[in-house]
């Protein structure tokens, strides 16, 4: 049932802009880590796989807090649950910032994820409750701009912060965001009660078993994963990769992810409204097909000049992340609308157990020769590529509420 009654285009527009700017900060907090691997594998001196492990850390613990988050998600407001776990999330990402040690780092992160886990699958659930499904791949297109928007700003302006304030000064500017977004959002967003009268009367466990036991919410697990998996073979190792392997020196790593920023800033959007006139599932297949190739070139751009590399990357980013747009329209019409919020929460730890395990095999698969460069990373993206097969496939299986059979 819909967690608010409809909402005016003004009205839902400031919503979807308002989780935007959430999604924005939490976004960014987990790509930071990746482009700064390089600092901390040396400042802490640990491995590549370690620092895999950093990364996994994050999304195994947003994994986690989404099983626990299932149980209760839909016996509070949105509003008022979307607010405290923002505070508690920018609590840990500021205890990120003034961490001293691999150790305190590593808690300080699996803190972040289990609070910043549950804050993007309360944000789908919201846009899934308000928004129709005619108009969702438009709605997910904006609120999935934050990615290019941390990407196009976020990242590279991180990066400059760190090269000049040290490592942790992109995670305490991170947090100082989190309480200026969290005072707007106080101020403008709708309570959203309206799904806490659907759950009276429904244990927290048995509406776990109402999820798992439909068949096309397993289908929608398995294909979360697969989209998840299909990038984060390859996304984390990037920069180790560019900077070791394909010559990318440290001051030009931020033109990589402006250039892809600036790329999915116009593609989201575009693919956002093509979600709507071509069909979710039809979309999705084009999307990660193309996204394919870009995923080997970038892990075989060793050799090519630096506006060659730009290129690959920028492609890799704009379609991989171009896929989410109608996978997470798709992921969100997949569940029971009664649902929802358990689906969610339950599909955020699919999706962070995918992203932490894929991120930990590629660091199992990378390895480093006498010279220090990374060997491997094709069989890496190879695996991603695999997965992004079977996505294409699975994404048929699935039944979407609210659609007719043409708007598939």
């Amino acid at each position: 049932m819909p967690s608010s009654s409809a909402l005016t285009p003004r009205r839902e527009l400031w919503l979807l802009l308002t989780l935007a700017g959430i999604q924005f900060t939490h976004i960014l907090d987990f790509m930071i880590m990746m482009p700064l691997g390089p600092k901390f594998t040396q400042l802490f001196s640990i491995s590549d796989a370690q620092f895999g492990l950093l990364v996994s850390a994050y999304t195994l613990s947003a994994g986690a807090s989404g099983l626990l988050a299932s149980t209760y998600i839909d016996r509070f407001g949105r509003k008022r649950l979307l607010l405290v776990l923002y505070v508690l999330f920018g609590l840990a990402t500021l205890a990120c910032g003034v961490a001293p040690t691999y150790g305190t780092l590593m808690a300080a992160r699996i803190l972040a994820g289990a609070f910043g886990g549950v804050l993007s699958a309360l944000s789908q659930t919201i846009v899934a409750d308000v928004v129709p499904f005619e108009r969702r791949g438009r709605a997910m297109g904006i609120v999935m701009t934050s990615f290019s928007v941390s990407t196009v700003a976020g990242v590279p302006l991180g990066l400059i912060l760190a090269e000049h304030g040290g490592w942790n000064a992109p995670f305490i500017a991170i947090a100082a965001m989190v309480g200026v977004l969290a005072v707007q959002a106080a101020r403008t967003m709708p309570a959203m009660t309206a799904h806490v009268h659907a759950a009276h009367g429904r244990t927290a466990l048995g509406g776990i078993a109402q999820v798992l036991a439909d068949p096309n919410h397993r289908w929608a697990f398995l294909f979360s994963a697969l989209v998840m998996s299909t990038g984060f073979t390859v996304i984390p190792y990037i920069t180790i990769y560019m900077q070791t392997n394909a010559g990318v020196r440290a001051d030009q790593i931020p033109l990589a992810y402006l250039c892809g920023g600036v790329a999915t800033l116009f593609t989201a959007r575009y693919f956002g409204r093509l979600t709507d006139r071509w069909g979710k599932v039809r979309t999705f297949r084009v999307l990660a097909l193309a996204s394919m190739p870009c995923l080997l070139g970038t892990a075989l751009s060793e050799g090519l000049p630096l506006w060659g590399v730009l290129v690959v990357s920028t492609f890799m980013f704009a379609f991989v992340s171009g896929r989410m747009i109608p996978g997470m329209a798709i992921i969100t019409s997949a569940a029971q609308p009664s649902l929802r919020g358990t689906f969610m929460t339950l599909n955020a730890s699919v999706q962070s157990a995918a992203m932490g395990a894929a991120s930990f095999v590629g660091g199992l698969l990378i390895s480093r020769d006498a010279q220090g460069l990374v060997q491997n990373y094709w069989v890496a993206a190879l695996v991603g590529i695999a997965a992004a097969a079977l996505s294409m496939l699975v994404v048929g299986k699935l039944q979407l509420h609210g659609a007719a059979p043409a708007a598939r």
